[in-house]
This record gives structure tokens, sequence and C-alpha cells, in this order.
């Protein structure tokens, strides 16, 4: 049907028109998905004029071809699958965690990527509420960063009775450890107090976006990310690269004094 309609457009629209080409294209190819987003059985997402439901912006599935099993003595519950790219750095995080003393504990992944179909049966399992009510704590299928394979949940182990899932959470060292280091290895935090994304403060959700934009595989992250990282900054968040010129002073410059010109007397 697309192809279809998008052949009608191309006979029909002059070549010099490419923008207005290029832009019923985007509407009719985009349209659609808006329009069907769906929740759970018999409901459907109020979707913003700016495309986000419930706060959350819209993502899609990782392809299967590029998810790798985190080895499970690095996680905690179900199989952490994520984006190959993402594999070398937090595999040197956790390295690096379990290093420090100052962590008292254990980093581990409590939750990695979840396809679009997965996020529908989370959001779903708690149907006595609303959907908006949902949404607070659980993205809506289709606008769950999960989904992209870049992003996870960490846990401390022990809890030392604190919920996975909790603020609680960001008090232990190990959290503050996170916070202090999780940059340096590519990791932000995506949904800080506060934030103007008006999501849950979650200080155990991160995703990776590459140490530097050379990483492999950081440039199809900050693509993916590009949005929420211009609208919505994370806290902490891998900083830009900073390129510092040196300017030389100006030479200062001798004024021009303008001398009178003598005239002869007549």
């Amino acid at each position: 049907m697309h192809a279809a309609a998008l052949a009608i457009i191309s006979a029909c629209v002059p070549e010099p028109a490419s923008m207005l080409h290029r832009t019923l294209a985007l509407a009719l190819l985009f349209a659609p998905t808006v329009a069907e987003a769906q929740l759970c059985e018999g409901q459907s997402a109020a979707i913003a004029p700016d495309g986000r439901a419930f706060g959350h912006l819209p993502y899609g599935d990782a392809p299967e071809t590029e998810l790798v099993t985190l080895p499970s003595e690095y996680s905690v519950g179900n199989p952490c699958v994520v984006r190959a790219d993402i594999l070398p750095d937090l595999l040197r995080l956790f390295a690096a965690a379990q290093g420090d003393p100052s962590v008292m504990g254990q980093l581990r992944a409590l939750s990695c990527q979840r396809s679009i179909a997965r996020q529908r049966s989370v959001f779903c399992r708690g149907e006595t509420s609303s959907p908006a009510d949902r949404a607070i704590s659980v993205a809506p299928p289709g606008y769950s960063e999960h989904s992209t394979g870049y992003a996870l949940d960490f846990a401390v182990r022990p809890a030392n009775g604190c919920p996975d899932a909790e603020a609680c959470m960001a008090a232990t060292p190990a959290a503050r450890w996170l916070r202090a280091n999780a940059p340096r290895f590519g990791f932000e935090q995506s949904f800080p107090g506060g934030n103007k994304q008006h999501v849950k403060w979650e200080p155990w959700h991160w995703r990776w976006v590459g140490a530097t934009e050379a990483a492999p595989g950081a440039a199809k992250a900050r693509f993916v990310f590009a949005r929420a990282r211009r609208l919505y900054p994370a806290d902490p968040g891998v900083l830009p690269l900073v390129v510092k010129v040196t300017v030389q002073p100006p030479v200062p410059v001798a004024p021009v004094i303008a001398v009178p010109s003598k005239r002869k007397r007549r």
C-alpha cells in the first residue's frame, strides 16, 4: 500500500517540487503508525501533537540479528539481551565496578532489551489501573527505550531490603558509583529527577550512546536517541566532545597620528 501510494505521488508531483514530495511521503509513512498505536486490548495511546504517549517518545524494535545475550553471571532474573555494540562497554563497566571496593556490592543487569510485543505484555499486566497510571512506571508498547536494545535497568546485589525499581536504590554505594562512572563507559541516565520529559525518575535506567561518537555503534545509538538527547538531556550524560581552539591575541597596532599639512602663504 505504501509503495503504491508513493508511486502515485512520484508520478503526480513534478520534479522541482521535491520538498513537497518528501513531505507527502513522510506523512503517508508515519501517519498510519501513529493512528494505529495500540496499548492493551481495546485501548489505544493518547498521542500528543509531538508524537509522545504519556510523555514517552516512540521507539522501534531492535533487529534480532544485532542482539546478543549477556553472560548469565552479570544478570538477574531473565537472560539479558542487548545490542552487540553495547556489550564491550557493559562488560568493562561491570569489571570496573567489581574491582572498586567503594561499590560495596555488585552491579547487575536486571531488565534489558524488550521487544514491543514483550513490552505490551508488561504494560498490560496491571489493567485494573488506567493506562496513564501504568505509564508512570512502565512505558507503553512502542514507546520504551528498552525495545532499542541500547537501554537496560541495573540492580544492586545484595539488595539489602531495597526493591530493584525504587528510588532507594539511588542511595546505595553501588548506584552512587554508577552515577559517577557510567558516562566513562558510554552510559547516561535517561530519566533524571524532575526531567522535562515528565517521566518518572528512574535512577536504575541507563541508555548506551558510546563514550565517544567514534566508538563502534555509537553513531547509530546516538541517532536513535537524538531527539531525546536534544530535548530532554540525560543527567548524568555523556558529554559531547569539546574542541578547544587557541586564539592568538591580536597584535597591537600603533595609532596613526594625522600630521596637519603646511600650506604656503601667498
